[in-house]
C-alpha cells in the first residue's frame, strides 16, 4: 500500500498535485480540509465548531481529525493507498497517524514537502480566494496568520519524518507539470 503525506503551507499546491497523484497511482485522497468543509456545508456541530476555528486561522483538535481519518480508512479497505493532504500538521498528529496506520497493518511510505516562499503563498491564496469565494483565502491578515501557524506548528513535522528517512523536499514553484514530475521521481523510490 502506498501512503503519501503531501506537505506544505496553505497555497503550496497540495490540492493540485494531489489530483494528479491520485490519477496516476489510483490513490484515495484524504484531505482533512475537504472532510472538514463537508462537515461545515452539512451544518453539523463539528462543522460549526471547525468553521469558527478555521475562520480564525486556527487548527481543529487532533482527536476529531484522527477519528475522521480512521473512518475514511475503514470505508476504503481495498484501496491501493492514500494521499494525506494537509495532515499531519503537528508531531503529535504524525505520531497518532503512525499509530492509527500501524493498528491497520499499514504505514506512511513517505512525506513530500512542497516548498514555497511566504510572499508567493499570500499571492496564490488571495487569487484562490477571488476564484473560490473561500473566506479564509480572501483576508490577507487571516492568510498571514495561517502561514505563521504553519511555520510555527506544522513545519516541525518534517523533522519527524526525516528521522524515519521518509522526508523529501521539492521546490513548489514552477509549472504544475514540472513540480509533478519531481514528485513522481521521488515517489518511484518508495516502490
Amino acid at each position: 500500500m502506498l501512503n503519501l503525506v503531501l506537505f506544505g503551507p496553505p497555497g503550496a499546491g497540495k490540492g493540485t498535485q494531489s489530483k494528479k497523484l491520485i490519477e496516476k497511482y489510483d490513490l484515495i485522497h484524504l484531505s482533512t480540509g475537504d472532510l472538514l468543509r463537508g462537515e461545515i456545508s452539512q451544518g453539523t456541530a463539528l462543522g460549526l465548531e471547525a468553521k469558527k476555528l478555521m475562520d480564525d486561522g486556527k487548527l481543529v483538535p487532533d482527536e476529531v481529525v484522527i477519528g475522521m481519518i480512521s473512518n475514511k480508512l475503514d470505508a476504503n479497505k481495498k484501496a491501493k493507498g492514500f494521499i494525506f493532504d494537509g495532515f499531519p500538521r503537528t508531531v503529535a498528529q504524525a505520531e497518532a497517524l503512525d499509530q492509527l496506520l500501524e493498528s491497520k497493518q499499514s504505514a506512511i511510505s513517505g512525506m513530500i514537502a512542497l516548498e514555497v516562499g511566504d510572499e508567493e503563498l499570500e499571492r496564490r491564496l488571495l487569487e484562490r480566494g477571488k476564484e473560490s469565494g473561500r473566506p479564509d483565502d480572501a483576508n490577507p491578515e487571516v492568510i498571514r496568520k495561517r502561514i505563521k501557524e504553519y511555520n510555527d506548528k506544522t513545519a516541525p513535522v518534517a523533522g519527524f519524518y526525516q528521522q524515519q528517512d521518509k522526508f523529501t523536499s521539492i521546490n513548489g514553484v514552477g509549472s504544475v507539470d514540472e513540480i509533478f514530475d519531481a514528485i513522481v521521481g521521488v515517489n518511484e523510490s518508495y516502490n
